[in-house]
């Protein structure tokens, strides 16, 4: 689900059939080892006018991908007027990004480092990128996206800890001209260049997200940018060593 939608078995791909089977195949993920019912289902694959045609449509479809997936155990199952798709711990990658996620949030920089480039490593582009108009994806990918960003922003804030500095430059400028309004990337691009030497840039980079704020919400910046701004004009020693995150990941 981290990518286009895709199944393999024994790391051959399966064809799930049509556009719309495939859909219907994707919202059960989303909604993987939970009863959803037939209503439910119709409403998410016809949004806006659903055909009279469609309680039977779906029991085709299910019927079709039930031969499509070739299990020897029951992973779509019946249940009343509504289906389960069964998906076991470690078979869905999405399961097994957040797992790692949460994983990383116990452990110190070096193990958190490994962690999350693991987790970052499931990643094969936008989630569910062959539905993302598909309003029943567009929820959950906003909070996939979100979540990706955090791993990221998590493995770079491990890797500032242990030292790193210059080399992680280029990838934050990244994630700051992806989001140019959020904070917590531009004090890890600050840190990255003040650790680098580059002091000037690093309060340039203060003073562009100062003026965004405040021409594009009329806001300030927060404490976290604030204080670091004052550290690096004071030339603070503690940002030249490693130094623990403020804020634990989330």
């Amino acid at each position: 689900m981290l990518g286009p939608l895709e199944v393999l078995d024994n790391g051959r791909p399966l064809d799930l059939g049509a556009p719309r089977q495939r859909a219907l195949f994707a919202f059960l993920l989303l909604n993987a080892n939970e009863v959803v019912s037939t209503d439910r289902i119709a409403e998410s694959l016809w949004a806006g006018t659903i055909p009279p045609s469609a309680t039977k449509a779906i029991h085709v479809y299910v019927s079709t991908l039930r031969k499509a997936l070739r299990s020897s155990r029951d992973v779509l199952e019946t249940r009343g007027a509504g289906y389960l798709l069964r998906v076991a711990p470690g078979e869905l990658d999405l399961h097994e990004f957040e797992r790692l996620l949460a994983r990383s949030r116990d452990e110190d920089a070096g193990a958190r480092v490994a962690t999350l480039r693991a987790a970052l490593a499931l990643w094969r582009g936008a989630p569910l990128a062959d539905f993302e108009y598909e309003s029943f994806v567009l929820p959950a990918a906003a909070r996939l996206v979100e979540l990706r960003q955090l791993a990221a922003e998590g493995r770079i804030e491990a890797e500032l800890e242990l030292g790193a500095g210059a080399e992680l430059v280029a990838e934050l400028r990244a994630l700051v001209e992806a989001r140019p309004l959020q904070e917590r990337p531009r004090a890890l691009l600050m840190r990255a260049l003040y650790r680098a030497g580059r002091q000037s840039e690093a309060l340039e980079v203060y003073r562009e997200g100062k003026q965004l704020l405040d021409e594009e919400l009329g806001l300030e910046p927060g404490p976290e940018l604030r204080d670091l701004e004052r550290a690096i004009l004071q030339q603070d020693p503690a940002l030249s060593d490693a130094h623990r995150p403020e804020e634990p990941l989330r």
